[in-house]
């Protein structure tokens, strides 16, 4: 069976969906990021170094500092705490010396990257220390001149906005991930349910080819048995047996086109072939009858309430018990069948007074656990062994209250 495409309860649903999506690429997928921080700390330094070149027309120090604020960013997404402590320990030595530098805004990016990277923790430990390096460098500078206050608000605002924005870009950072990691859950669990979907439809159709296939072989043999033990003492008998052969052929045929037919959108048989139910369990018995299995069956109930799959999966059971005594009992045995419709369940029982035969061919093979299987896809239940006076005898109960959507 193809995988891409699924049937359930007989219906065919298309799985190319389950197919696994392409993620799109990255934005930043293209450039390292260590390229991209080394190339920032670049162009920090040398736009700081050309809009304030006066500082650096003495002594060397200021660019040392200048490298020391800037060059610690080049492993920012690293160690996000650590870089930031490396950048404010440079910044409390250029404080100490006295020497104001536009590269100070490397604090800035340095708690950007701790708020987006790190835990809350760290994240209000990095604004408390830029805090307390805002406060003092607006006492040294900002101070002289009577602007202390306007000074230390304005830089107090700046790193609650760059603190601010890190910590929404963490939060859409875990929200992104956690999406993609539902997505391929999802995906994962529609592949599982597809795979699954399939293994139970495989296991459907077996259970049909094995009922189909057995049954009517089972009664093609013994009415051939019956032709050639009649062809000389009774023809017409021989020839009814044969006529009886050739319509069990053709309704074989019927009934796996109907089974197969599913898998093909233009197969038209299972429209024109509906499921057999509890109203052809009378013809079943008929046919029976004909293979030489004298069979008996009573119904109590109206089936026209009960679900088709339902119909179906009692139609299958009856089938294969009947199937069953036909193969493994002696000529002369006969089987009653039993079948009672409730709008809660619907139970049926199937019974024989076949002995000779049972110890050596008891139908414990392929077909008992397929009937417990279409049993338990309505919650019921299906007993089935030797009765104490002889004879075998098959239980079932199927709860109507219970979706058989595994079954049909």
């Amino acid at each position: 069976m193809d995988p891409g495409r699924v049937m359930t309860g007989g219906a065919v649903a298309v799985t190319e969906a389950a197919r696994p999506v392409r993620a799109l690429p990255r934005v930043g997928a293209r450039f390292p990021a260590v390229a991209f921080d080394a190339s920032l700390a670049a162009v920090l330094f040398f736009v700081a170094v050309g809009l304030n070149d006066k500082v650096y027309q003495g002594p060397a120090g200021p660019l040392i500092l200048q490298a020391a604020l800037v060059v610690p960013l080049v492993w920012r997404r690293r160690a996000p705490l650590a870089v930031f402590f490396a950048v404010a320990a440079a910044a409390f030595v250029q404080w100490l010396v006295g020497i104001q530098l536009l590269a100070d805004v490397a604090l800035l990016i340095a708690l950007y990257t701790v708020a987006a990277r790190s835990t809350w923790r760290h994240t209000l430990m990095a604004a408390g220390v830029l805090e307390v390096g805002i406060l003092m460098a607006s006492t040294r500078w900002a101070a002289p001149d009577g602007s202390f206050l306007r000074s230390a608000v304005f830089l107090t605002a700046v790193a609650v906005a760059v603190a601010v924005t890190g910590v929404n870009t963490r939060i859409r950072r875990a929200h992104l991930a956690s999406l993609e990691d539902r997505a391929v859950r999802l995906e994962r669990e529609r592949d599982q349910r597809a795979k699954l979907a399939v293994a139970d439809e495989r296991a459907r159709i077996s259970r049909e080819m094995h009922d189909v296939v057995t049954h009517n072989l089972s009664v093609m043999v013994a009415l051939a048995d019956g032709a050639v033990f009649a062809q000389h003492r009774s023809p017409d008998k021989a020839t009814a047996a044969m006529r009886q052969i050739s319509g069990t052929g053709r309704q074989a045929l019927t009934d796996m086109r109907r089974s197969l037919g599913v898998l093909r959108a233009d197969e038209p048989d299972a429209s024109r072939h509906p499921m057999p139910g509890i109203a052809q369990l009378e013809s079943l018995a008929d046919q029976m009858r004909a293979a030489g299995l004298a069979t008996r069956f009573d119904l109590e109930g109206d089936p026209a309430a009960v679900p088709a799959a339902a119909q179906l999966t009692a139609y299958r059971l009856v089938q294969e018990s009947l199937t069953n005594t036909l193969k493994h009992t002696p000529p002369g045995t006969r089987a009653e069948v039993r079948v009672r419709c409730a709008p809660e369940a619907v139970t049926l029982d199937v019974t024989d007074d076949g002995r000779a035969m049972r110890a050596v061919g008891a139908p414990s093979g392929q077909g008992i656990p397929g009937m417990r299987e279409r049993a338990a896809a309505y919650g019921g239940t299906l007993e089935a062994g030797p009765l104490p006076g002889g004879g075998w005898r098959v239980s079932a109960r199927l709860d109507l209250g219970m979706a058989g959507e595994g079954d049909a």
